[in-house]
């Protein structure tokens, strides 16, 4: 299945708009990646003019930012989504999440399905 991104066919008005051309295949974008718990898991997809980003597919570890510094430590489950929340029960982690750890309760500051780790703050 492709995504194609682009303007809607609506003005603001309501009227149709015509396109001035076809489709691009630099246009389509990808299905979201749904990152969840487990053995670390790892995807290169090359991206517009040859550059790559990372998908983790699957991860156990996170970079908490504490006090005394970074701290990796091992993802428990997902408390709070605020992008869905059916995530939670399905333990998908996003930016923004709120993960359980082995410190503590920590919000994702990265973004997993193209960062290619998992970054975050400790909240409590």
């Amino acid at each position: 299945m492709s995504i194609w991104q682009a303007r809607s066919k609506r003005k603001l008005t309501g009227g149709r708009l015509t396109h001035s051309r076809k489709k691009l295949k630099r246009e389509l974008g990808r299905e979201s990646t749904s990152t969840t718990m487990g053995s670390l898991s790892k995807k290169k997809i090359r991206c517009f003019g040859g550059n790559e980003k990372i998908k983790v597919m699957k991860t156990e570890y996170s970079n908490i930012l504490t006090k005394e510094g970074f701290k990796k430590a091992k993802i428990l489950s997902v408390v709070e989504n605020s992008a869905n929340r059916h995530f939670v029960r399905r333990n998908i982690i996003t930016k923004g999440a709120i993960i359980n750890t082995e410190v503590g309760k920590a919000r994702v500051t990265s973004r997993p399905g193209q960062d290619g780790l998992i970054n975050s703050i400790l909240v409590e």
